[in-house]
């Protein structure tokens, strides 16, 4: 079956060259991020145990897990959590197989608590949050066959009518936001030890011709922080690093702004008790933040699936959202003359998912490029892609694709 594959030429204005770009990034301990993060870390453990017990992977989604707000007394020097955060694990998994129950709420209830404590430092595991776990009965029909054979030629079956959507390359605006949230918390917190700096971290930034405004929000951890001069003093150092950083990646004038709604002389300021703002009146669900890029670009087109959580064998929310984005990255990094270029897949339900029924690409060319050979070449990288869907498969399993 020849696969549907449309590439055209894009009469849109590349982002690099549009007037205004807006970005965002929330980082890792944002509570719609940790929504995200404990959902597919619940997914990948049970994928880990699906295939130690039965050798294949069987049906489950955790994409609807949710956050519910604490309440806390942040301080200088300390402060503490006066109302745990409560986690609740949704969604459905498979419980029993061929004769056998399968403990999946224990499975789950493991992987949200060793995610918290790697990801949210600070946390308490113990009495700053609860975690509940109500996840339903899954289907057992649905069974990754080719991990039993490697040469098996059969295929999952689409489970919806659903696409996902890819862009390549970053532009500098968003390597910038994408960059700064990751690197305060791998480089600042952790290498260098600055460990008030909290893991809710969200990071805005607008780009209006060739100037950036970088707006982040930062929230500091009290027990290391003593006082106001302290945290004045750790600010600034902060501070600095961004715009560092923004030196590094962008010759444009970057402005930026930090914990920009405090209020020094009245010591009003963004500080936590955990680093998390789910401490005190922030919720969070799983798909209302980052984009499966890592970004939210309303620049961009964009899916509004959740990807976190979903199933990696049929479910087209997660495999086409990234699979879409890693087609586009390996066409802009290997096809000379393209701007931008855009990836969207569509499925069919009950139709193999390596055969969309369309795949297309949007390329904005380069000034005075081949378009005919960009064309074609764009094409055959996107047959290979679909046509090698089950490594794909098998590295989503594996957990080596970031999701949020």
């Amino acid at each position: 079956m020849v696969r549907n594959i449309v590439v055209e030429r894009s009469n849109s204005v590349a982002m690099e060259k549009k007037q205004i770009e807006i970005v965002e990034r929330k980082g890792v301990g944002h509570p719609d991020s940790i929504a995200d993060g404990i959902a597919e870390s619940v997914s990948q453990a049970l994928c880990a145990e699906y295939i130690k017990r039965y050798d294949c992977v069987l049906h489950h989604n955790t994409d609807e897990t949710q956050i519910v707000a604490g309440r806390s007394n942040p301080a200088f020097g300390g402060g503490e959590v006066i109302k745990p955060i409560y986690i609740l694990l949704v969604g459905r998994a498979t419980k029993e197989f061929n004769g056998d129950e399968f403990p999946a709420d224990a499975v789950a209830l493991k992987a949200a608590r060793k995610y918290l404590k790697n990801t949210v430092e600070s946390l308490n595991i113990d009495s700053d949050v609860i975690i509940d776990c109500k996840l339903g009965q899954g289907s057992s029909d649905l069974c990754n066959v080719f991990s039993r054979n490697e040469n098996a030629n059969i295929l999952p079956l689409a489970n919806d009518t659903s696409f996902g959507v890819g862009h390549a390359p970053f532009s500098e605006l968003e390597t910038l936001v994408y960059e700064t949230e990751r690197l305060l918390i791998d480089d600042l917190k952790n290498k260098k030890r600055i460990k008030a700096i909290g893991e809710d971290i969200k990071v805005m930034g607008v780009r209006n011709k060739d100037e950036i405004d970088l707006t982040v929000c930062s929230g500091f951890v009290g027990r290391y922080v003593d006082d106001i001069d302290s945290y004045v003093s750790i600010s600034e150092e902060v501070k600095d690093y961004i715009e560092g950083l923004a030196n590094d990646l962008t010759q444009r004038k970057t402005n930026v702004y930090l914990n920009a709604a405090d209020d020094i002389s009245a010591e009003s300021v963004f500080l936590t008790v955990t680093g998390t703002s789910a401490e005190m009146g922030d919720d969070g669900s799983v798909g209302r933040g980052n984009r499966s890029n890592g970004l939210i670009t309303p620049g961009r087109p964009m899916s509004m699936e959740a990807t976190s959580g979903k199933n990696p064998i049929n479910h087209i929310g997660k495999i086409y959202n990234l699979l879409s984005r890693e087609i586009a990255k390996r066409t802009a990094e290997e096809i000379d003359g393209i701007d931008d270029i855009y990836i969207n897949i569509l499925s069919q339900i009950g139709k193999p998912i390596d055969k969309p029924l369309v795949a297309s690409a949007q390329i904005i060319p380069e000034s005075g490029a081949n378009f005919n050979k960009i064309q074609k070449e764009a094409e055959s990288v996107i047959d290979e892609e679909l046509a090698d869907i089950g490594s794909f498969m098998k590295r989503l399993i594996n957990g080596e694709f970031k999701t949020f």
